[in-house]
């Protein structure tokens, strides 16, 4: 897929709107759609990515970035404390929906172990 044709590379060029809560160092953040949790944050890179598994050697800085991105959300939305979960899928059969690096910041709720 390019970049052109991805969602949400059209949520940081801000032509498909979204609820977003965080923009930082090349990081945009936003609700996701269909939370699952009472906190459920999208957080993603300007950079188009398409999974994990393509991140390159320069991608340090993108990585380190979308962790610390996570650190300030989690404490900004109240579950730093609490405790909260970060999910990255790869590839389809981890059910990975929209190809675009991304972690999902889940919150607000108890958590079970193992997950799905």
């Amino acid at each position: 897929m390019t970049s052109g044709a991805c969602i949400f590379c059209r949520i940081i060029k801000k032509e498909v709107p979204a609820r977003i809560v965080f923009e930082e160092d090349g990081i945009v953040a936003f609700e996701d759609m269909n939370p699952q949790a009472p906190v459920h944050i999208i957080i993603i890179s300007e950079k188009h990515i398409e999974k994990i598994s393509d991140l390159a050697g320069g991608d340090s800085d993108l990585a380190a970035n979308l962790m610390l991105a996570a650190k300030k959300i989690a404490k900004k939305s109240g579950v730093e404390e609490s405790g909260y979960r970060l999910v990255i899928n790869c590839n389809r059969d981890a059910g990975q929906q929209v190809f675009h690096l991304h972690l999902h910041l889940l919150g607000g709720r108890k958590f079970t172990w193992p997950p799905g």
